[in-house]
């Protein structure tokens, strides 16, 4: 039992804050790339490398502990996370050798996986025509940390900062944000309740099973949507991780606040406008109003469909202005490409208990965890040295996601959508018969 008594408005602030924070943490390394690179002495690949590495882990660890917190309760996993995460970055804070600092900080960038954490623990407290508000504000707040972070820690941490410990100010960031991590771990598994009853508490655990785990994995509509999720979240990601560089370098801004502020702007678009694309979904949904005729009677895939050609249009953009060589028509762009992720993000996560009433807990862990993917192998290609210049990258993703969007579009046709939630690559018929979900 907590000490205060949990309701699902106070359990929403407590995961919104832990999973904010645990943004903020997983990309404390990005505002001080340029000081790190030259103590290290690292070269823009390898800055790519390190940007690419802090998703590495993700793609397992959001599906694993998607499964953990229905098992053991998301206040015990929650804990446990934040708890390692914080050890892990103090220890990174007096890294004196590159490799052994990037081993510890490729742990603190697990604080990522803790997306799929506080998204079961919402829906465990929320019924379900409320779910989707309080999932959007859940999960909108709580990647903006990655735009607090951006904000924040440089001013907190300047470039003369002289402390008690640490005369870098990224060694001083690592410390004193692993110190609020370890704290966050404590009043998280204090306070938090798995869920709002006993019954629901034992509904959960004992639905978390390896067999209808596979079975969920493998239906089309949660293939589709993870993919989506890469070319979305997975890009949000790789740009969080990335955009202070690219405006440093392709623009000649040595100002190391100013180039993290300019990337923020990408961060707060991306955050706090997500719950904007679940809203569009819900509304187009109860309205049963088409905008594209040919997924005709799917409203919800027709809005998750034109998200996904946003950000395609969008990245083209980002490329075209950079080439422009004017800054702030580029973080104009960013703003656009951090936009259309937080609509697309939003209506996919408006799709997922819509498509999977039943199993909505375990198609978020595998959605989640697989999309990102595109956080590690987008950064690649932003810091290639094979497109002349730091501008090309991003045009050159956008078409790596024209497979991706056609696979929706193929899975979104009224002939497949009615079953994307029983028919996949894995034992097709096994639930012939079961009634389909409400679009």
């Amino acid at each position: 039992m907590s000490l205060v008594r949990m309701t699902k408005w106070r359990t929403l602030v407590l995961a919104t804050i832990g999973f904010n924070f645990s943004f903020l943490i997983w990309f404390s390394f990005a505002p001080f790339t340029g000081p790190m690179a030259e103590e290290f002495g690292l070269s823009l690949a390898e800055i790519g490398i390190l940007a690419s590495a802090a998703i590495w882990l993700a793609p397992f660890g959001r599906i694993l502990t998607g499964w953990l917190s229905d098992k053991y309760g998301a206040p015990t996993v929650f804990a446990i996370v934040l708890a390692y995460v914080g050890v892990f970055s103090m220890a990174s804070a007096f890294a004196q050798n590159y490799t052994v600092f990037f081993v510890e900080r490729l742990i603190v960038a697990t604080a990522g996986i803790t997306f799929v954490i506080g998204i079961q623990h919402v829906s465990e407290w929320f019924e379900e025509e409320e779910l989707g508000t309080a999932e959007g504000i859940y999960a909108g707040i709580g990647n903006a940390g990655a735009a607090g972070g951006a904000l924040i820690l440089p001013r907190v941490f300047p470039t003369n900062w002289s402390g008690p410990l640490f005369n870098a100010n990224w060694r001083a960031a690592f410390f004193y944000t692993g110190i609020i991590s370890i704290v966050l771990a404590v009043a998280y598994y204090v306070f938090g309740e798995a869920a709002k009853s006993e019954a629901k508490r034992q509904a959960t655990e004992e639905s978390a099973n390896f067999e209808d785990w596979v079975h969920t994995a493998t239906r089309y509509g949660t293939v589709v949507l993870a993919l989506a999720y890469i070319m979305s979240f997975g890009l949000e990601l790789s740009m969080n991780g990335w955009l202070a560089t690219y405006y440093r370098e392709a623009f000649d801004t040595s100002n190391l606040v100013l180039a993290s502020t300019f990337a923020a702007t990408f961060s707060v678009a991306a955050g706090l406008l997500r719950p904007i694309g679940g809203y569009v979904s819900d509304r187009l949904a109860r309205q049963e109003r088409d905008i594209l005729p040919v997924f005709e009677g799917h409203y919800r895939e027709q809005w998750t469909f034109v998200c996904l050609c946003f950000i395609m249009v969008t990245m083209v953009v980002m490329t075209l202005a950079g080439t422009s060589g004017e800054v702030l028509l580029a973080v104009g762009a960013g703003f656009l490409v951090g936009m259309s992720c937080a609509f697309a993000e939003g209506a996919i996560f408006a799709q997922v208990p819509a498509m999977f009433p039943n199993s909505s807990g375990a198609v978020a862990g595998v959605v989640g965890g697989v999309g990102t993917v595109g956080g590690i192998l987008y950064p690649l290609v932003y810091s290639s040295t094979l497109f002349g210049n730091l501008h090309v990258g991003y045009v050159v993703v956008a078409v790596s996601m024209v497979p991706i969007v056609l696979l929706n579009a193929w899975v979104y046709r009224p002939e497949i959508a009615p079953r994307a939630h029983l028919d996949g690559f894995v034992d097709r018929n096994r639930d012939a018969g079961v009634s389909t979900g409400d679009d």
